[in-house]
Formats: structure tokens, sequence, C-alpha cells
């Protein structure tokens, strides 16, 4: 039976198990997947549980989508250009770090049918999860992208990679087109933003990456005032549909049925 986890801290909140899991069940594939609470000291081991047959694939999520690249040795275009991994597998005794979160978050806004090209984006937090956004934006010809992060230090970082970003400060609003909450804020109820979202006006797309809770404070902010929100479920299904494929050669279904399922 073919292992596979997905690992992360905090990662109580991840589907990934549900989701491979029904795949894994539709199509009558011997394997099983769960989900693991990772520590940096941790990364090695996991990486050496693959190359000795332990483990057939690890999903990787916050905080370790940079951190994880030294324990691998081959790394796909898309990390390569974001520095981000969210799918590892083996081939020939290779342990290669895959990106489905570019293409995942691309086809979750053209199944919007909403166009980003010459349109003005404010990304919210500098995570793993960003690199890839900014690398989609751009590729999508947006017009200009803004990021915002608590920790200032943590967006200018992320200029050294892309030089096209202008870093704002936390809770300063330009005028944009589309919002990304790309921070965990929203994971817990709690969670407070500190950000008076009813200044933004009206027809503007909310999209926030976080998929469970289904509502959070930052769609309910864009609901209020009337704006399009899209939640980051597509995103997460589009993503885990790639990584999936990597691993079994299997494209799997996404419909009504699987949403309900996760929903519930």
């Amino acid at each position: 039976m073919k292992k596979f986890l997905v690992i992360g801290n905090p990662i109580e909140h991840s589907l990934s198990p549900k989701l491979h899991n029904y795949w894994i069940k539709k199509n009558n594939l011997d394997a099983i997947y769960g989900k693991l609470q990772t520590y940096d000291n941790d990364l090695s081991e996991l990486c050496k549980s693959i190359k000795n047959g332990d483990l057939d694939g690890l999903n990787v999520t916050v905080p370790f989508k940079k951190s994880i690249i030294p324990y691998l040795d081959i790394l796909s275009s898309n990390a390569l250009k974001t520095q981000s991994v969210n799918t590892i597998s083996l081939n020939k005794g290779h342990l290669i770090g895959d990106n489905t979160d570019i293409n995942g978050f691309e086809l979750s806004i053209r199944k919007l049918n909403y166009d980003v090209s010459d349109k003005t984006v404010l990304i919210l937090g500098a995570g793993g999860v960003v690199p890839s956004i900014i690398f989609s934006l751009l590729r999508m010809k947006v017009s200009k992208i803004f990021l915002s992060n608590r920790t200032k230090k943590k967006a200018e970082n992320l200029k050294e990679l892309f030089k096209e970003i202008n870093i704002i400060d936390w809770g300063e609003l330009p005028v944009f087109d589309m919002i990304i909450n790309a921070t965990t804020l929203g994971l817990n109820k709690k969670d407070k933003f500190g950000i008076d979202f009813s200044k933004v006006g009206q027809n503007k797309l909310f999209y926030d990456v976080i998929y469970a809770p289904f509502q959070t404070e930052f769609s309910e902010a864009g609901n209020a005032q009337g704006n399009s929100i899209e939640n980051g479920l597509s995103m997460f299904l589009l993503q885990g549909q790639e990584a999936f494929n990597i691993w079994h050669n299997v494209k799997p279904k996404i419909n009504q049925e699987l949403i309900e399922f996760l929903k519930y």
C-alpha cells in the first residue's frame, strides 16, 4: 500500500486527507493519505522516508514550502521560479519538488471568468503560497500588485524574487480591483485583521485562499459591501488534482458530489 502525507503547522484544518482518500477510493487505488503536524527538525527525516520507501509522497503546506527545498534533489520549473514546493514525489531515486499551487490558482481564476489583465491586485500575506499567486498573476498580465504583510520584512524579502511588486504597510488600502487573503487569518474564528474593509468600495473581488472554514471575517467583509467573493476551495481542489496526477498518473474528477462530500 502506498502512503502519502500532508505536512504543515497548523495542520488540523487540512481537508487534504479527506480529498485524496476520496479520490483513492473512487479510483480503486491501494493507497492511504494522512496528515502530520510537523516541525523544522522533522523535514530531513520525512524526505529520507520517501527515499527508503516508508512514504511515497508528501504535500507541503504552511510554513514549510520553502524550507523543505534543501532536502530535495530536483525542482520543477515552477518550483524553482517561485522557490515554493507543495508536492514531493520520487522519480528514479531522486526527490522531486513540484509546485501545483500556480496552476491551481490560475485555473480557479479562469473558472470565475475573471480577467485579471490590467487589474490592480492587493495581496495580504507573504507566506508559502504567495510566490505562486504572484507568479500566476504576472503570467496573467496583471497591471499592478500591492503586497502587505504584518511582518513587513517578509514582504520585502519577496521583492527580491519579484521586483514588480509594491510593498505597503499593513492596514494600508490602496485603490484595487481584487484583494487576496493569503494569510492564515481566518483559520481561527477569533482571528482579526485589524483592517477596516468597509472603505474599499464596491465592484471588487475578494479572494480568500482559506477554504475551511468556508466563511471568514474576510469573506464576510467583502459580502457586506456587495462585492464578489471567492473561497479557496476551487484552488485547493485544482492543485490537489494535479498533485494526485503526479503521484498516481490519474486525473481525478472534480464534481458537485465531491464538493458536497468535503463540506459535510
